[in-house]
């Protein structure tokens, strides 16, 4: 199993220096990134990529609210093979019609990804878990409604915040979930306390070994009270470290 860094945790350094804001995530000892709303970025981004030596197997973008011909185009210059819509706001997440229908658009997209050899997924915050659709979260009643082709990103760290135990959240998942975001804290809304994995109250190597069909464990910060590059130093340090093989997951 390999690791990735979502890029929207160095969302600042990268405003004031994309070039070398990856060469330190690639000095740090990163292989992969998941670029977000990279349209704008994509030339910059591919050449900062390739002088480093990283691959963006995924990458989160607006499918549902922007251009998808561009996206999935900017996309395929990066090398990203699975784009994720990776927000959707709480109020679509609340009735079985607004979630068919969300359901419908994102299959409708993955059809038009197909066209250009990318997989589409979508990524969860709280309030797909906080809903309750017929007897499901929304999330799992969202899954249910989705082509086969389409994949779920799931975010443990807001899982858990949603309500939910991220491990039992994955095994109902099963096959559905390629990707994860890792991310660690005291599982609140207070982003600023997230901490390195390992640190917090997420299970991290449980929440692993419970995504059986895991292709990339993606770490994320949505914010950090620290030096962010310390923090992901950090997680993937854990990550990589001998508690891996301790829990019999290959890092």
């Amino acid at each position: 199993m390999s690791y990735s860094i979502q890029l929207y945790t160095l969302r600042n350094a990268l405003q004031e220096d994309l070039p070398g804001t990856i060469k330190k995530v690639a000095e740090l000892g990163f292989t992969q990134v998941e670029p977000y709303n990279f349209v704008a970025t994509a030339a910059e981004l591919g050449a900062a990529l390739k002088a480093n030596g990283l691959t963006a197997p995924s990458g989160h973008a607006p499918l549902l609210s922007q251009d998808q011909d561009e996206i999935f185009a900017a996309a395929k210059e990066l090398g990203i093979s699975t784009v994720i819509d990776p927000y959707l706001p709480a109020e679509h997440w609340q009735s079985a019609e607004d979630i068919r229908a969300t359901a419908a658009k994102l299959n409708a997209a993955a059809k038009k990804g197909a066209g250009y050899g990318i997989r589409v997924g979508y990524h969860n915050h709280a309030w797909e878990l906080e809903s309750s659709i017929e007897g499901q979260t929304a999330l799992e009643y969202f899954e249910g409604l989705l082509d086969p082709e389409l994949v779920l990103e799931v975010d443990t760290y807001w899982a858990a915040v949603g309500g939910q135990d991220p491990v039992a959240l994955l095994e109902r998942l099963g096959d559905r979930v390629k990707f994860i975001h890792i991310k660690d804290g005291p599982v609140s809304t207070d982003t600023k306390a997230q901490q390195p994995a390992g640190q917090g109250k997420i299970p991290v190597w449980d929440v692993i070994e419970a995504a059986q069909s895991l292709e990339v464990g993606v770490v994320e910060f949505d914010d950090y009270s620290g030096d962010i590059f310390d923090g992901i130093a950090q997680s993937l340090g854990y990550l990589q470290s001998g508690s891996a093989s301790a829990k019999g997951v290959n890092a």
